[in-house]
């Protein structure tokens, strides 16, 4: 835990140099995902249609809810990690409850979002995929998450979306 306080705190420590840089960390870690839903909307009706958009429509719900609602709210039930402005006793630039924060929920949503929509448009996809790492930068940046928190959303993002695709019937 030690070198993910060392990252953490290289991360976090640019944060209150420069107000424009904190205004992007906290536009990218607390709106940006808000964004990206209306972009996956607007894939999901421009790109498919028929029963290929109830599909893509049902691999994003199931990789979302599956990843964000079910599998970091359980290892949140059992495992506490103190929030990084908790441990270092910083202010955070993002106002954020002090609850648990392994698994990072918006990791996870953000990366099995962005996994699903490299199924339906792979250009598309790599786009997603790099905001959502952003989003995950902003999030260690404005000082709400570890980086392990996440490193473990996004793997759960991605696990979600790849085993939702697996099982269900195309």
């Amino acid at each position: 835990m030690a070198f993910d306080a060392f990252i953490f705190q290289l991360i976090n420590n640019l944060a209150r140099r420069w107000q424009w840089v904190d205004w992007l960390g906290v536009f990218f870690g607390d709106y940006l995902g808000y964004f990206l839903i209306l972009a996956a909307a607007f894939l999901l009706i421009k790109e498919t249609t028929g029963k290929r958009q109830i599909y893509f429509f049902s691999l994003t719900a199931l990789s979302v809810i599956f990843s964000r609602g079910i599998v970091v709210e359980a290892i949140r039930f059992f495992y506490e990690r103190p929030r990084p402005f908790l441990v270092f006793e910083i202010q955070p630039l993002i106002n954020h409850q002090p609850t648990g924060s392994f698994p990072s929920g918006h990791a996870a949503a953000f990366f099995a979002l962005a996994l699903a929509v490299f199924y339906i448009n792979k250009k598309w996809g790599w786009r997603f995929l790099a905001a959502a790492l952003i989003i995950g930068l902003a999030r260690i940046f404005t000082g709400v998450h570890w980086p392990l928190d996440i490193l473990a959303g996004a793997l759960i993002g991605l696990l979600s979306a790849f085993f939702a695709r697996k099982i269900l019937p195309k």
